[in-house]
């Protein structure tokens, strides 16, 4: 939406969403498997007899680290991960709580009634992205406070090496006029959704839009 990566496609007809190219990924083998298993950086030495270590901390530096935003934290939510994408998380408080399965198509297990991370920045992402849209809806003294917010996020290999993330968005509020909810979505993800900002020029985000 203005950004290289990110669209908001309104659909000029009523009754059916914009058509978008869609984003997925299917990946299979023991490459994403290690991958998705591993341990990662910053990995401790184990502990001397009798001893624990410290915390390593790391400084990693991204390109065009140097512009990016910085906040004034008002909340900071906390969660614990253990046996990476196979074990289990859980809040601090202990509102949240998921054991974590690689799926079938990334060369897991695949577990029934598990979780993976992207079921988790799928819910975070359209939560928030309803609020915005909520926000800015009553900045101009329209109600979208009923709107349907569904996030699709997919996994897969990326271009330049590595792993990535795509993420469509379906907003639907039937008691908005199509022009009107798109434009209430172009401004929600430009200007105030935090997850929107965090994702872009980083994740391709598209977007649905029906309205009435």
């Amino acid at each position: 939406m203005g950004q290289a990566g990110s669209k908001a496609v309104p659909d000029d007809s009523a009754a059916a969403p914009a058509v978008l190219t869609p984003v997925g990924f299917r990946v299979q083998g023991a490459a994403v498997a290690a991958y998705c298993a591993g341990g990662g950086l910053g990995a401790r030495p184990p502990s001397r007899a009798g001893m624990r270590p410290a915390p390593m901390i790391i400084g990693l530096r991204t390109p065009g680290e140097d512009s990016m935003d910085k906040i004034t934290p008002l909340y900071t939510a906390t969660a614990t991960a253990s046996g990476g994408r196979n074990g289990h998380t859980e809040s601090s408080d202990g509102v949240v709580k998921a054991d974590l399965s690689l799926p079938k198509e990334l060369g897991g297990p695949g577990k029934p009634g598990t979780a993976t991370p992207e079921h988790l920045f799928a819910a975070g992402y359209a939560a928030c992205f309803g609020g915005a849209l909520d926000f800015v809806a009553k900045s101009q003294k329209k109600d979208a406070s009923k709107a349907s917010v569904r996030c699709a996020v997919s996994i897969g290999p990326r271009e330049g090496g590595g792993f990535g993330l795509g993420v469509r968005l379906h907003i639907e509020d039937r008691s908005l006029a199509q022009e009107d909810l798109a434009a209430l979505v172009r401004q929600a993800h430009e200007q105030i959704c935090p997850y929107s900002h965090a994702t872009r020029g980083n994740v391709d985000v598209q977007f649905e839009v029906l309205g009435r």
